[in-house]
């Protein structure tokens, strides 16, 4: 109330002011146009623009007011379609969470075209229409969230191969990976999904190329990578002798297997596994004498107790320097079961079939192995030692013996029933 009279207050004051100054100089302006000449008073003037800018802004207001209905109506239809298109994706996405793949495949493309972010509902549409094993309309549904949002290509595609995956198409996979990360190179995601393809492809070559990758990006444990690994590096040494023509003589199997073997990286060398597969390929082209250099050469590095044992399988250009290299080893695994067996094979190959004896009851004695038990008795049988056989036998059953049960046995000379 104070407020308004004080505004009224100034009002009358400018007003009395202004009535003033009209009647001590009333003013005169002159407009001239052409032939036209327009005279009045500076006040009349001013009045005259005051009233014209009055009226230029209630007709502004007066063509708005009539445009805002129809704005109105648009609008409201617009937030209509988006609470449609909301409430049906929400039910799309519980039914796909539900396993309702129809009702979300319906719900998900109907809300489609009235959402915000269509790519969502098509690729959660295409899911839906994947797991009912139409691939058509899901194909359908990923095209149509390319033509919605082509910024999301990355996105659709890893569907895509995902699902090409899963139905077993996997050239189309591998292709669609390819191209994948082409364009994401980095995506730990498609490095994964391509190792996948691979595997399925039994594209082993691919898959080896793909290791450094899945290393630099971290794509998987450093357990389940190290047995891919050696996997892949098992099936290249395998490729190298099976991809070469029939006609093939040794020596090209030899290099061929060579370079397979030479491209295995430092650490895996050493691999049980990988050797024993390198020794045994090695021994089927005929080329045992390089394998016997090769695993000399390892055990040479470093002492593997694997190796050892593996070294008394080969035979060597030399079958007596072969002996005296191992025997050489004795100075410093004197307690060795498995140079001791080793040694037992070489002396066997040499003749020194007291010495292989000798070898095989220390081996025994050091580690009990039913390799060695094979060896020794294989032996003493050709030797017909028969009660040496039999009291070696008695021998290891007796260490056998606390390992069974306590029952109830049969007095001597009694008959069975």
């Amino acid at each position: 109330m104070k407020k308004l009279f004080i505004i009224l207050l100034i009002l009358l004051v400018a007003g009395a002011w202004v009535g003033q100054l009209m009647v001590q100089d009333p003013g005169y302006v002159l407009l001239s146009y052409q032939q036209t000449t327009v005279e009045t008073s500076l006040w009349v003037l001013l009045l005259i623009l005051v009233l014209g800018f009055a009226l230029l802004h209630w007709l502004f207001n007066l063509v708005h007011n009539i445009r805002l209905p129809g704005d109105r109506l648009r609008s409201w239809r617009s937030d209509r379609n988006h609470r449609l298109a909301r409430s049906k994706t929400l039910k799309g996405l519980v039914a796909l969470s539900e396993g309702s793949w129809w009702k979300a495949q319906r719900y998900l493309t109907q809300a489609a075209q009235r959402s915000d972010l269509p790519v969502i509902n098509y690729l959660a549409a295409a899911r839906a229409a994947h797991e009912q094993g139409d691939s058509k309309s899901s194909d359908d549904l990923l095209n149509r969230a390319r033509q919605s949002t082509p910024e999301a290509e990355v996105a659709i595609s890893i569907t895509q191969a995902e699902m090409q995956l899963e139905r077993g198409q996997l050239e189309p996979s591998l292709a669609t990976l390819l191209h994948l990360r082409r364009q994401a190179p980095k995506h730990t995601h498609v490095i994964r999904l391509l190792k996948e393809a691979y595997l399925k492809l039994e594209d082993w070559k691919g898959l080896t190329e793909l290791l450094p990758e899945l290393k630099r990006l971290q794509a998987m444990k450093d357990d389940e990578l190290e047995q891919l690994e050696l996997q892949c590096h098992l099936h290249q040494l395998e490729y190298s002798i099976s991809s070469l023509p029939d006609g093939a003589d040794a020596q090209e199997r030899l290099r061929s297997l060579s370079r397979s073997w030479q491209s295995i990286p430092q650490p895996l060398l050493r691999n049980p596994v990988l050797v024993s597969r390198y020794t045994d390929l090695m021994i089927e082209i005929g080329a045992e004498v390089e394998v016997e250099k090769m695993l000399r050469d390892l055990i040479k590095r470093q002492w593997d107790e694997h190796l050892v044992r593996l070294y008394g399988r080969i035979q060597g250009e030399n079958a007596e320097k072969q002996l005296n290299i191992a025997r050489g080893w004795l100075k410093q695994h004197a307690d060795s079961p498995g140079l001791e067996l080793t040694l037992g094979r070489l002396s066997m190959r040499n003749a020194h079939w007291g010495k292989a004896i000798n070898h095989f009851e220390r081996s025994l004695e050091l580690q009990p192995d039913a390799e060695t038990f094979k060896e020794l008795y294989r032996l003493l049988h050709h030797l017909g030692e028969d009660k040496r056989t039999l009291d070696m036998m008695t021998r290891e059953l007796q260490q056998l013996d606390n390992s069974l049960p306590a029952l109830p046995l049969p007095a001597p000379n009694s008959e069975s029933h």
